[in-house]
């Protein structure tokens, strides 16, 4: 589990084809790896990946078909940056939200500008994560913890304080880039939870509509 602040800013340092995944060598900066032990978890990018090797410096990574399928790490080169963040601990300070580092969708950048000293963005989600998506709700940007401050239909806007730009990969993102998403597991959670007994129906598709909402007594 993550909060979605991030810790620090690594960089790409090898990428190994392995029989159809990808071994990934990250060198980490400045975070601090001394809590950190073989098998721990650190967010990449907004993706959870293991370490299995530790060199001192960095950490190594094996990453599976699944995750390269569903997330931006397939495009990763040598050299590019890489938000990090190490998993939260029993007593560390929740100061983003809840996030799993499992990635619900591929977002674009399709608009950016500037506001004051605020950098704004507008991203386009996949449509099928739209209904997660709440104005003045939290999302996760590559591993990001941030606010939703405009919504229309699929798009959303970003307002990124200067803070956040030098802490992070932002600075480099322009139309077209493609980010890591994940949704608020409340929402996901919710979802499940309002299909009640029918979450056990193998042959029920995922997804609440109105007309479920209506026709289980939550619409008039």
């Amino acid at each position: 589990m993550f909060t979605g602040i991030i810790e620090a800013v690594g960089t790409v340092r090898a990428i190994e084809p392995r029989g159809g995944d990808v071994r990934l060598s990250i060198a980490t900066g400045k975070l601090d790896l001394g809590d950190v032990k073989l098998g721990d978890s650190i967010a990449t990018n907004g993706v959870c990946l293991t370490a299995v090797v530790l060199p001192g410096d960095g950490f190594v990574a094996d990453v599976s078909t699944e995750t390269l399928a569903r997330s931006t790490l397939k495009s990763l080169k040598v050299g590019d940056r890489v938000n990090l963040e190490k998993a939260l601990m029993p007593q560390s300070r929740l100061g983003g939200h809840i996030v799993s580092g499992h990635v619900d969708g591929i977002g674009e950048v399709v608009g950016r500008d500037v506001s004051a000293r605020a950098v704004l963005f507008r991203i386009k989600a996949p449509d099928e994560l739209a209904k997660y998506i709440a104005e003045k709700g939290s999302i996760t940007t590559d591993g990001i913890s941030l606010t939703v401050n405009g919504l229309r239909g699929a798009e959303f806007d970003l307002t990124i304080v200067p803070h956040t730009v030098q802490e992070t990969n932002i600075a480099g993102w322009t139309v077209g880039t493609k980010i890591n998403l994940e949704v608020d597991v409340i929402a996901r959670y919710l979802e499940r939870l309002l299909l009640g007994e029918k979450a056990a129906d193998a042959g029920h598709q995922s997804g609440i509509t109105m007309a479920f909402l209506a026709e289980n007594g939550f619409l008039k």
